[in-house]
């Protein structure tokens, strides 16, 4: 992994990570703010593939915007049934107005639905930060990689989801 992408993992950090080798993981970003979500997108992918995951299982649905996140997620699981996580991927900078407030907060909550009512991971990959300089600072620079992190943390759910489902497994309850 190179070093633009760890986040602050090193190699035995990775090896107690769970394989990805065998998930089906997509991956949802928006172009909006591409010079950020592109880098984002960089740090996911090369994570899944670190943890076992083909590049070629790796499947990438670009949308226009942050806004859009929700409706693209729940599309992608209507029509791919194994999916076993979906990671979104977008920035909200900050503006004049609070235009950034109604969207961060509609798209938090609307993939926070999905994901409970699918019953599969759906990973807030979104940065809401104040300025383009913050952004950058979470894709690498002084606040770690926010991809790095996303694909993580799909990567633990999607295994955690595994898991619990097997034949005969019980949550306690």
């Amino acid at each position: 992994m190179s070093s633009e992408h760890q986040s602050r993992l090193t190699e035995e950090d990775l090896k107690k990570l769970p394989s990805a080798e065998g998930l089906d993981i997509h991956i949802v970003v928006s172009v909006w703010n591409a010079e950020i979500t592109d880098l984002l997108l960089q740090g996911a992918e090369s994570t899944l593939v670190n943890l076992g995951l083909a590049k070629d299982d790796i499947h990438i649905l670009k949308v226009p915007g942050t806004f859009e996140l929700p409706v693209a997620a729940k599309i992608l699981l209507k029509n791919k049934k194994n999916t076993d996580a979906v990671i979104c991927l977008g920035c909200v900078v900050k503006g004049e107005t609070d235009h950034d407030i109604y969207i961060n907060q509609s798209v938090a909550n609307a993939l926070n639905q999905l994901s409970i009512i699918s019953g599969t991971p759906i990973i807030f990959g979104v940065l809401t930060t104040n300025t383009q300089e913050q952004a950058l600072d979470r894709v690498g620079g002084a606040h770690g990689h926010k991809g790095v992190e996303a694909a993580i943390t799909a990567v633990k759910m999607a295994q955690l989801s595994k898991e619990i489902n097997k034949p005969g497994k019980s949550i306690g309850f």
